[in-house]
């Protein structure tokens, strides 16, 4: 089979015109008096998919160098293609089309809206093996944004067993059986795929990096997430309790992740005050910031 080159023209006008196709308003952001676009700015654009705005501007101006697949999708969740407006982005960028059972970086537009609904509700969207997809403003403040350029780099898993700052957030005696809980939550995905290239790379990445990770795997223990009780030790606000709600979508084996106050307690207006940190965020940060695409809890 022949080499497939990056269309560079085509590539930069379809961006372009999706672009002023995608309203403010359709990822959460307000649209204000001086904006002279119909659609999102480049350095929006840029956000949302987790990338530096120049890397962008040079994408529509149709002298960029080839982008990656990963960065195909985020781009695609940015600009909430279709499957269909996916694969042609694709195409252009000089790779094949993912498949529709195989791609497990792409958020459909429907769930990308049901993430804007959800204004004052911590939310993400996982895959399977715990990449987190895409999330809200205020899950972001209430976990962080990490860099996701690495492979594994978005992983709750990785991250958990490979970055001590991430257990800061939550209490050193729920250690142990947030650790289980990964490895139980990794072993069952593994097995449903059949031990395909993507888990077993995660697991082998998992297994040189943390003694903890072989130890607790040679346990067997297997367990898919559904639902949890958290405490949260955040930097910012203090600590409080959220009840963590596992819903599976259909499509890719995705997961929507809700954290809900539990009744009485000050959980509620935590999260509001937490909704402000991530508007406050959001709208200061600069064009090399990560996106919600790029971030994950640790548990």
């Amino acid at each position: 089979m022949g080499i497939v080159l990056i269309n560079r023209r085509e590539l930069a006008d379809f961006l372009r015109r999706r672009r002023a196709h995608v309203l403010p308003e359709d990822v959460g952001l307000t649209a204000g008096p001086r904006r002279r676009t119909p659609g999102l700015r480049r350095e929006e654009v840029a956000h949302l998919a987790g990338m530096s705005a120049d890397y962008y501007i040079r994408l529509e101006q149709a002298r960029g160098p080839q982008p990656s697949v990963s960065l195909l999708a985020s781009l695609a969740r940015a600009l909430r293609l279709t499957t269909d407006e996916r694969d042609h982005l694709h195409v252009l960028a000089g790779h094949p089309p993912p498949t529709v059972h195989t791609d497990p970086g792409h958020v459909t537009p429907s769930l990308l809206h049901l993430l804007d609904q959800l204004p004052g509700t911590p939310a993400q969207v996982l895959n399977d093996l715990g990449d987190v997809l895409a999330q809200n403003a205020v899950a972001e403040a209430l976990f962080s944004g990490v860099c996701s350029t690495s492979e594994h780099g978005r992983n709750v898993a990785w991250r958990w067993f490979t970055q001590p700052s991430v257990r800061a957030a939550f209490p050193p005696e729920e250690h142990d059986y947030y650790s289980r809980l990964h490895v139980a939550d990794l072993r069952a995905a593994m097995t449903r795929r059949g031990n395909d290239a993507a888990s077993a790379r995660l697991h082998q990445r998992l297994s040189e990096a943390s003694e903890e990770f072989r130890d607790l795997w040679e346990l067997h223990e297997v367990a898919v997430r559904r639902h949890t009780r958290m405490r949260v030790l955040h930097e910012t606000i203090g600590p409080f309790d959220l009840d963590c709600q596992v819903l599976l979508a259909p499509e890719g084996d995705h997961r929507l992740v809700l954290y809900t106050p539990p009744p009485g307690g000050e959980a509620a207006g935590r999260l509001a005050l937490l909704r402000v940190i991530g508007t406050e965020r959001f709208s200061t940060s600069g064009s090399g910031s990560t996106s919600g695409s790029g971030s994950g809890s640790g548990s």
